[in-house]
């Protein structure tokens, strides 16, 4: 089943902790502290797979989770850092922020990697702490949490050109034609669900890879039939057959609603090169029209063919004039420019102050990540994130707020008392 759209979660690994020793030897009366710093938590990486065409894998697992980071040992070890989790994709998806509806970035290229969540530094041992005022620290540090996202992936289809028109004009029958394709195909509208891919042998040497869209009715752009869900495979394309049913009653208006479906979705597609052809010639009654529907559309400067794909008549000379156009056409990052990578801006030092109807909450998600790293079974690391609260101005905030001495605040999953 082809799967175009889905939504996932991500979340890199958690840093591993530091940890708080002194080197003990016989003989050596004051070590110092030779507590390692731990490892870093494993990313999670998309990759694209060429092999892939769909993205079908993501209704079985929705939901991905890079290893935590190893704390750190004596004598100075630092903790053995987490694999990065490769999650592959097929070419051509794009993915989003599905929280905030902003891009993180568009893959394209075999082998292209994107890193939708970083893993979490590792916690610093207590040598890190070590000052010519503090010989022997007693402070260390958590690792750094991992970062956690929920993504929606759409993907667009990558080919050579496309085949667009109304329903039934007759592209499945071209594609199975052209390529080695098996569409289904029958003689009722929407025989075609889901886009179809084929690959065209022009030469002993080339070779260009054809999609057969489904057909797209009026409002298409706006949801209507099943064109809305698969216009956007049209702009990966490069260039464009644009087929229509011989035996339609108005050829020139299903050509003209066709490309307006298509301008309305994006603009841009209006700038792709075109080749129109008139299915169906095998009929006598295209036979008898096709002078006057060829007049028709000269009045408006567009020239077509009459080809048959049943018949297999003119589909060959269609094919080798499509491949012409897309030997012109300008590469696909001149049509499709490069997307901006999506990169939320967090203010460390930001932070506000909301009143509970039990106390006080603190949000920041620097300040809650210092809590996450913080020890709090270890004094000197308690004192060092008081110490940042201070600095931060978050202690005169409670104050300006009304916090009272023994009044609780949160930050984050931590409840602590605050105190003047």
């Amino acid at each position: 089943m082809f799967i175009d759209q889905a939504e996932i979660e991500v979340k890199s690994g958690k840093g591993g902790d530091g940890m708080v020793h002194f080197h003990r030897e016989k003989y050596v009366p004051r070590g110092g502290p030779d507590g390692g710093d731990g490892g870093r938590g494993g990313d999670v990486i998309l990759e694209v797979r060429p092999t892939l065409n769909t993205l079908a894998a993501f209704r079985h697992t929705a939901c991905y989770v890079a290893g935590d980071g190893k704390g750190g040992g004596t004598n100075d070890k630092t903790g053995r850092s987490a694999d990065d989790l490769i999650v592959p994709v097929p070419p051509g998806t794009v993915v989003y922020d599905a929280a905030s509806g902003g891009l993180i970035g568009d893959l394209t290229t075999p082998g292209q990697r994107l890193t939708v969540c970083k893993g979490g530094r590792g916690g610093r041992g207590n040598p890190r702490f070590k000052s010519s005022t503090n010989q022997a620290p007693r402070t260390a540090e958590n690792g750094a949490p991992g970062e956690e996202k929920r993504l929606r992936l759409e993907l667009k289809l990558i080919a050579d050109i496309g085949i667009v028109g109304v329903p039934n004009a007759g592209k499945s029958t071209l594609l199975s034609v052209l390529t080695n394709a098996k569409p289904k195909i029958a003689a009722y509208p929407f025989t075609t669900l889901e886009p179809n891919l084929g690959v065209a042998e022009v030469d002993d040497e080339t070779t260009v890879v054809l999609a057969d869209i489904p057909g797209l009715i009026e409002g298409a752009s706006q949801g209507a039939g099943l064109g809305f869900e698969f216009l956007r495979h049209i702009q990966r394309t490069r260039v464009l057959v644009h087929l229509l049913d011989g035996l339609s009653l108005d050829p020139l208006g299903d050509y003209a609603q066709t490309n307006a479906e298509m301008a309305l979705f994006d603009p841009r597609i209006r700038q792709k090169p075109q080749i129109v052809a008139v299915n169906k010639a095998d009929q006598p009654e295209v036979q008898e029209r096709w002078k006057e529907l060829k007049t028709k559309f000269k009045k408006q400067k567009v020239d077509v063919v009459l080809i048959s794909a049943l018949a297999r008549t003119g589909v060959r000379e269609l094919l080798l004039e499509a491949a012409e156009r897309l030997a012109e056409a300008p590469p696909l990052e001149d049509v499709t420019p490069e997307l901006p990578v999506y990169r939320p801006v967090e203010d460390p030092r930001a932070f506000t102050i909301v009143r509970e109807p039990d106390g006080w909450r603190v949000k920041s998600a620097a300040i809650e990540r210092a809590a996450e790293m913080t020890p709090w079974n270890q004094d000197g690391s308690v004192r060092r994130f008081q110490k940042l609260m201070e600095r931060l101005g978050v202690d005169d905030a409670l104050k300006k707020a009304g916090a009272q001495e023994g009044d609780v605040v949160r930050i984050g999953g931590y409840e602590l008392e605050y105190q003047e």
